[in-house]
């Protein structure tokens, strides 16, 4: 049998990739763990992810610093636009969530985080199984720094790929005026 040795990550290490979009820093990988990805992740301001899905992993939000707008949880009804404004059969609507809030979000489950703040947020994000989400941050990252704004073609096709059903659009700039593209 074989002794496996753990991992210890001090302030600020792991492999980061950073964008005019996202900043992403990976902290424990498939490498590592067989049951789940750990990012660190900061969101800027007017960043909206988008609802979507995914009907095999499992995901979990725990907000650092800032403030996020958080959905994790199935709408009345499911519309293209506007998730913020959901409610669930229950009355769940969506919450603005600070330092030490967490959100947790099983297969199926649609979810969503936006910073509609004008500072940056910062969360931990773990995603399981590993590595698909290694993987999709990766070519995310490149198309959403390849230059000019992102193609949205290539970025549903990279979700589609990646188990992520986009229910509304992702958008870097939220806050933008509503007759502006999405932001891919």
């Amino acid at each position: 049998m074989s002794v496996l040795n753990g991992l210890v990550l001090p302030p600020g290490a792991g492999r980061r990739f950073v964008t005019p979009a996202h900043e992403v820093t990976f902290k424990v990988t498939g490498e590592h763990s067989a049951v789940g990805s750990v990012f660190e992740v900061v969101v800027p301001p007017g960043f909206d992810v988008g609802a979507h899905a995914h009907a095999h992993s499992e995901e979990v939000f725990y907000i650092l610093e800032g403030e996020l707008d958080l959905l994790a949880f199935e709408p009345r009804e499911r519309t293209p636009h506007g998730w913020r404004s959901w409610q669930g059969p229950d009355g769940s609507t969506v919450v603005r969530a600070g330092p030490g809030s967490v959100a947790h979000v099983p297969p199926g489950c649609p979810h969503a985080f936006a910073n509609p703040t004008d500072e940056p947020a910062r969360m931990l994000f773990q995603s399981a199984p590993p590595p698909a989400h290694e993987r999709y941050f990766e070519e995310l990252l490149e198309i959403l720094d390849g230059g000019g704004p992102p193609d949205p073609a290539a970025i549903a096709e990279l979700r589609e790929r990646y188990d992520i059903h986009q229910i509304t659009p992702l958008r870097t700039d939220a806050r933008a005026p509503a007759g502006r593209p999405a932001g891919g």
